[in-house]
């Protein structure tokens, strides 16, 4: 079984599934759905120095977060679709 595993200030994140219907009750076909910015992280880098800074990962699997619009690379591993964004692209974590 393959898994990926984060180099750096690394995270892996599985996306939350997107709401299909509004608030309102109107059903959105798939390509109007955009795209999530909340997930759940899957897995952690171990942080260290990057770029000359030191990075203290403050993120670990479980959390669920919220992430940049526009970050992060898609990866598909078998079925499952994740993003890697780096720590920084990660904006708050979501606490219940």
């Amino acid at each position: 079984m393959m898994r990926l595993v984060p180099l750096g200030d690394k995270v892996v994140l599985k996306q939350l599934e997107a709401e299909e219907t509004t608030k309102s009750g109107i059903v959105l076909p798939g390509q109007a759905q955009e795209k999530p910015q909340q997930a759940e992280v899957v897995a952690v880098g171990p942080g260290g120095t990057v770029d000359g800074k030191e990075v203290v990962m403050q993120v670990k699997p479980g959390d669920k977060v919220i992430y940049s619009k526009y970050a992060g690379t898609d990866v598909k591993l078998g079925e499952d679709e994740y993003v890697v964004v780096k720590q920084s692209d990660i904006v708050a974590i979501v606490e219940d």
